[in-house]
């Protein structure tokens, strides 16, 4: 069993940055993707970022060029750096691990950006 922990979430001004984490507990973090998602009130849940197990990056056109995603695997952690933040960005946010047969969630880190 794989056990996914954000953190990070909080209230921001609009052009403002955060850093949300996910750590994973097991030992499968390394050769599995990793990806962030977020649901808005009344949305369903989006992609925002994707990374595979090789490192390779894939964004939702509304967040290219304000978002980074990156991972640690000797720490089993994957990290999401917010700038430039806009009141559209608000959402819950979960980090989600994908392999072949496995799918885990997190429970999700609230992120809010308001004047």
């Amino acid at each position: 069993q794989v056990q996914l922990v954000e953190s990070g979430g909080g209230l921001v001004q609009p052009g403002g940055s955060l850093r949300l984490s996910c750590a994973a507990s097991g030992s499968i973090f390394s050769s599995n993707d990793m990806g962030w998602y977020r649901q808005a009130p009344g949305k369903p849940r989006e992609l925002v970022a994707y990374i595979t197990s090789s490192n390779t990056t894939t964004y939702v056109d509304s967040v290219k060029g304000r978002f980074t995603i990156s991972r640690d695997n000797a720490k089993n952690t994957v990290a999401l750096q917010m700038n430039s933040l806009k009141p559209e960005d608000t959402a819950v946010y979960y980090c989600r691990l994908r392999g072949a047969l496995i799918n885990y969630w997190g429970q999700g880190t609230q992120v809010t950006v308001s004047s």
